[in-house]
């Protein structure tokens, strides 16, 4: 009875709803038998809005997009039923996550200082920079690879050495298991030809766009290294 319900849900619209809803409980549930409820309430809320940006954003780009699911310690993801059609859609809806996901941090930032430094506040604003940032690291799956690659996914070469520094500070199996994933697309990286027929993919970009993305991303970039050393700063006397 409870598959067939389950099947049911699933075939209907409310099932999207409810693996997203039921996923996102689970995942504050996780975290909060480590970091109390209230700051694993606001890191899951975080994390949604990071991907209501890229939701959003391939939508607007007429892409069929599942809504989020959530996995505690590994994340979240959206389903993209059907690919971007070309590499100005990837880098559009790529960079739509960190860019919404910024704005969320920017929301505790702004309310921790209002309410005179909160520190619940301040950790969470904290953790969405570094979130956002850590995402942008030039190589996919990360949605900076998926950004970069409108410049040429050569870029992708100088993320392995990125994952690989944030794994020596901070050691993950979750770092591995991206690292395994970029394996078959650092190899795409150091073998690509530009002029191969297989990679007309990422010629057909005008010099306005990369222009566009490569300082859009770089401003981003530079703008979440800077809030995060300096919330870090304000949240260090709690340590």
């Amino acid at each position: 009875m409870l598959k067939l319900l389950f099947l049911i849900l699933k075939a209907g619209k409310i099932g999207p709803v409810l693996m997203t809803t039921g996923t996102m409980l689970l995942s504050m549930a996780v975290y909060a038998t480590i970091f109390g409820w209230r700051y694993a309430v606001g890191f899951v809320l975080l994390i949604l809005v990071h991907e209501m940006g890229h939701f959003i954003a391939a939508r607007q780009r007429g892409l069929n997009v599942g809504a989020p699911t959530f996995i505690p310690f590994v994340g979240a993801w959206i389903e993209l039923k059907e690919m971007p059609h070309d590499v100005e859609t990837e880098a559009y809806v790529g960079m739509a996550g960190p860019f919404a996901g910024t704005l969320g941090a920017l929301c505790c930032y702004f309310a921790a200082r209002h309410f005179g430094d909160d520190q619940l506040l301040l950790a969470l604003s904290y953790a969405g920079f570094m979130i956002n940032l850590f995402n942008l690291i030039p190589m996919s799956p990360l949605d900076g690879g998926r950004v970069t690659a409108i410049l040429t996914p050569r870029v992708w070469l100088f993320g392995l050495p990125l994952l690989v520094g944030v794994f020596f500070i901070n050691p993950s199996p979750l770092l591995i298991l991206i690292g395994v994933m970029a394996l078959p697309n650092i190899k795409r990286a150091w073998h690509y030809d530009h002029n191969a027929p297989e990679n007309a993919y990422y010629r057909n970009v005008t010099g306005e766009q990369r222009m566009f993305y490569g300082c859009y991303y770089l401003m981003l970039v530079a703008f979440l290294a800077c809030m995060s050393y300096s919330v870090h700063q304000m949240i260090a006397p709690m340590h």
